[in-house]
């Protein structure tokens, strides 16, 4: 790559996209790598503001910025996604399917870490369809060592940055509990906030009991749901610590690992995680707290996508949660664009 002048430039080939800004009407590329400059061209270049400009030069122990964008899409893209096209050296990354998006965030980090080149992603753990953006990677300079793309690749070299897992979890159980419900006081409201949410991912609740505060009878219905093949267990009721509320401790009696009991997230503090093991199955069991029937946004909606995609959830990542755990509870809710649950 060498700079010359531009008006001595005529004839010799363009190694860098040259972009025209006219407020309100355009930014794009006037003129694309490759081009061979004309006479014609030189007003154009000057009216960009390029008095002077990098014309290409062979050298072998470089990378144009394009040809370093291809390299590190290949580092960062997993299955189901594809390339945009190369522009200006930025190429994007876009998902070919649904699911939950995974960052490796030591990766990205390390390769960030390495200067001149850069890698930005959207958050993990995050709800992604078909045809969204990803991330979008390139170089800082136009051109980069080759030896310095080779290192950076070395990070990558086994498993790319970002994978998209699908949302595996078809059939859920809903054990709700609680007097009120049992004895025909109140009505049930949280059973058809459980079944809206769950069906916006494919998933059928095709098990549901209802039961008083009996901590047998409800270890006994989580056990039935078991038995009939559910591939995840919903509690509903009877989570906090009044001595009438029995769901933490029937969950507890049915066997299964309890991942926590508590979460650093309001409104959600209240939510049990647990996993039942039968055979070659695990299967999640929470404990959902009242605030999932009547908030917005909740604990539930960040495990949610995590859970159905069979994506196992540990008690430090759900103590990862207290930063950015509390919901603003605004006058028109955007999640999942804003910054609640962004912490883990």
């Amino acid at each position: 790559m060498k700079l010359v002048k531009t008006t001595e430039a005529v004839g010799q080939v363009l190694c860098h996209d040259i972009t025209q800004i006219i407020p309100g009407v355009k930014k794009d590329a006037v003129f694309r790598k490759g081009h061979i400059i004309t006479e014609e061209d030189i007003p154009v270049l000057l009216s960009v503001g390029k008095d002077m400009i990098y014309i290409w030069e062979n050298d072998e122990t470089m990378l144009h910025e394009n040809d370093a964008a291809e390299i590190l899409y290949r580092m960062t893209a997993g299955e189901n996604m594809h390339p945009s096209e190369v522009k200006e050296g930025k190429i994007e990354v876009i998902a070919d399917s649904d699911g939950l998006l995974k960052v490796d965030r030591e990766r990205l980090k390390k390769v960030n870490s390495f200067g001149e080149l850069m890698i930005a992603a959207r958050h993990g753990n995050t709800v992604v369809k078909k045809g969204d953006k990803l991330a979008g990677t390139r170089i800082i300079p136009l051109v980069i060592k080759k030896e310095k793309m080779e290192k950076a690749s070395e990070i990558c070299s086994d498993v790319p940055i970002l994978k998209i897992l699908p949302f595996t979890m078809k059939k859920a159980a809903v054990i709700t509990t609680g007097n009120e419900v049992f004895y025909g006081r109140i009505k049930d409201g949280f059973t058809p906030v459980i079944e809206k949410k769950i069906n916006e991912f494919g998933v059928e609740m095709v098990f549901h009991e209802t039961f008083n505060d009996d901590d047998k009878k409800i270890t006994k219905g989580c056990l039935d749901a078991v038995n009939t093949g559910v591939d995840i267990i919903f509690c509903t009721g009877g989570m906090s610590v009044d001595p009438d509320d029995k769901t933490p401790l029937a969950i507890k009696n049915t066997g299964a690992d309890i991942i926590s009991y508590g979460s650093p997230v309001l409104p959600g503090a209240m939510f049990l995680l647990s996993y039942y093991k039968k055979d070659d199955r695990i299967i999640p069991i929470c404990g959902l707290p009242g605030c999932a029937m009547y908030n917005k946004r909740t604990i539930f909606d960040l495990v949610l996508p995590r859970l159905l995609a069979n994506d196992m959830i540990t008690s430090d990542e759900l103590a990862l949660l207290g930063e950015g755990g509390f919901c603003l509870n605004c006058d028109v809710c955007t999640f999942p664009n804003c910054g609640f649950g962004k912490g883990w």
